[in-house]
């Protein structure tokens, strides 16, 4: 019998851990949903804003500047992207990836070489938090709920800009943006730089939060992120913008509550933590193969 205590604590841990990976999934959701861009820069930028993040801690730089100097690294990075897909006429897969591979040295040269740095010894958001509640959890859950909310409202006051409604356009009608003498590349990297901004971001409240930056945190993370992404759309269907980075948080919430239970209960019917990939995998395929056959049953109806 589960009691109280250890359901409050995985409730805890699975709010904490989709609202920080939430910051990810809202970039995922700008690249691949807003401008139809396959970018895989997530797994080297997430990273990148970890190790950024640590090394400033080490330095002494306050918590909110060492955030947002890892989320410029992280829009440098999709600027990198950006440019080289854009000026060199590479897909945007390979280029995602050629950047991606870069940042696996480059991150190593930040962190002076070494795989891992602790964060134990220094004062992060959630030691700070947990400092003026007396080790209540609750506290760093409310914090990042007021971060993401920030987050998201100033993404959807963008999206509702001129600027932001171009990008939204981008992605669906690229034509349209061109007949109207905009030039779609600047949006496209716009669009790109943020969206690796946000992950580096959350890469570095997830390195906070873990204790420690390692050069390996972006392994799977566009992945997990796609799949958070499609659970979102599952859940809530809408084209409000206002909706649609809401379900992207949910969703990122009912993935690692997903996660959780499979690495917690799994064992009951036989499965063990290396089953995770396998599962996200799996549940992108069912999220995918669901909206087809919604999508093929709208269609006949309008026929």
């Amino acid at each position: 019998m589960i009691n109280a205590t250890v359901i409050t604590t995985m409730i805890e841990g699975i709010l904490i851990e989709g609202l920080i990976y939430g910051i990810m999934v809202l970039g995922v959701f700008v690249t691949f949903r807003v401008l139809n861009f396959a970018d895989m820069t997530v797994d080297g930028s997430f990273p990148l804003g970890g190790a950024v993040m640590a090394v400033l801690l080490l330095k002494g730089v306050p918590i909110f500047a060492a955030v947002m100097l890892a989320a410029i690294c992280g829009m440098i990075a999709g600027l990198i992207t950006a440019l080289i897909h854009t000026r060199l006429k590479v897909p945007d897969l390979l280029a995602g990836i050629l950047t991606m591979t870069m940042l696996y040295s480059v991150n190593l040269r930040i962190m002076s070489d070494r795989a891992n740095i602790s964060l134990l010894r220094v004062e992060t958001v959630f030691s700070w938090a947990e400092g003026i509640s007396g080790g209540n959890a609750w506290v760093s859950v409310a914090l990042l709920v007021i971060i993401l909310l920030v987050i998201k409202c100033l993404l959807d006051i963008f999206f509702h800009t001129d600027f932001g409604l171009t990008m939204g356009a981008l992605g669906s009608n690229p034509q349209m943006i061109i007949s109207q003498g905009m030039n779609p590349d600047v949006l496209k990297t716009a669009g790109i730089a943020l969206a690796n901004g946000l992950a580096a971001m959350a890469g570095a409240f997830a390195s906070m939060y873990n204790g420690f930056a390692d050069v390996g945190s972006g392994t799977g993370v566009v992945v997990s992120g796609l799949a958070s992404l499609m659970l979102g759309e599952f859940l809530l269907r809408s084209n409000r913008i206002g909706v649609q980075t809401f379900r992207v948080l949910l969703g990122s919430v009912v993935y690692r509550a997903l996660m959780y239970l499979a690495r917690s209960y799994g064992y009951t019917i036989g499965m063990s933590a290396n089953d995770l990939k396998l599962i996200t995998g799996i549940l992108i395929i069912l999220c995918l193969a669901v909206s087809q056959i919604q999508f093929a049953r709208r269609s006949r109806r309008v026929k």
